[in-house]
């Protein structure tokens, strides 16, 4: 019987973990695994897991503006495009990355995994 239980520790463990893989247009393809202890889901984000998301993606200097303004998961997922190009006082080129690449297809993500 022990086996069991840990069967199913050791599926709900490779579950509730996120991979990320850098693509060419500095995106991260975001799949069912864990990586840096970041909860699968970005609405379960802690201000430091979107801060390391972002330094993962390669956008050290902007993830402390997420620091700063104290974005986690939840905030993350309500933002706007004009939040992002205008509230994080980021630059122009960058800001456009991190909404289109990033915030955008993780908030699209989150819709259709919570519209089951």
């Amino acid at each position: 019987m022990r086996g069991v239980a840990e069967l199913k520790e050791t599926s709900t463990l490779s579950m509730l973990s996120v991979d990320m893989e850098n693509k060419e247009n500095g995106s991260l393809d975001v799949k069912n695994s864990v990586e840096n202890g970041r909860p699968p889901d970005p609405a379960d984000w802690a201000v430091t897991d979107v801060v390391n998301y972002f330094r993962t993606a390669g956008f050290e200097e902007q993830a402390n503006a997420f620091q700063e303004q104290e974005i986690d998961g939840k905030s993350l997922l309500l933002m706007t495009r004009n939040d992002v190009l205008t509230g994080l006082a980021l630059k122009l080129g960058p800001a456009l990355k991190i909404y289109e690449y990033h915030v955008k297809p993780l908030q699209t993500q989150h819709l259709k995994n919570n519209s089951l």
